[in-house]
């Protein structure tokens, strides 16, 4: 029976939960919940993998009005879209360690 090796190193304060410490090794990476700046637009990174990050854009609120005069407020859904996990926006809630 062969042992199973554990990536990354391991926290010596955790050895008896078997939990593995892992260090930040892609610190200009995008991750999932930030918030960037794209197209002079606020955007939020729903999902980060290896060959994409989903961020989602929130459209602006639509006012017009009818052919009675009378006022209207559209809330269109927000777009979804793909861009590079290594993108070169700026991270606006990231803390800096």
């Amino acid at each position: 029976m062969s042992a199973r090796k554990k990536r990354g190193p391991v926290d010596p304060k955790q050895i008896e939960l078997g939990i593995i410490w892992r260090t930040l090794n892609r610190p200009f990476r995008l991750c999932a919940g930030d918030v960037i700046r794209y197209n002079e637009r606020l955007c939020r990174v729903i999902h980060v993998s290896e060959c994409a990050a989903v961020v989602m854009m929130n459209r602006p609120v639509r006012d017009f009005k009818t052919r009675f005069d009378k006022p209207v407020r559209f809330h269109p859904p927000p777009v979804l879209f793909r861009i590079s996990p290594q993108s070169q926006v700026p991270v606006l809630n990231r803390k800096v360690t």
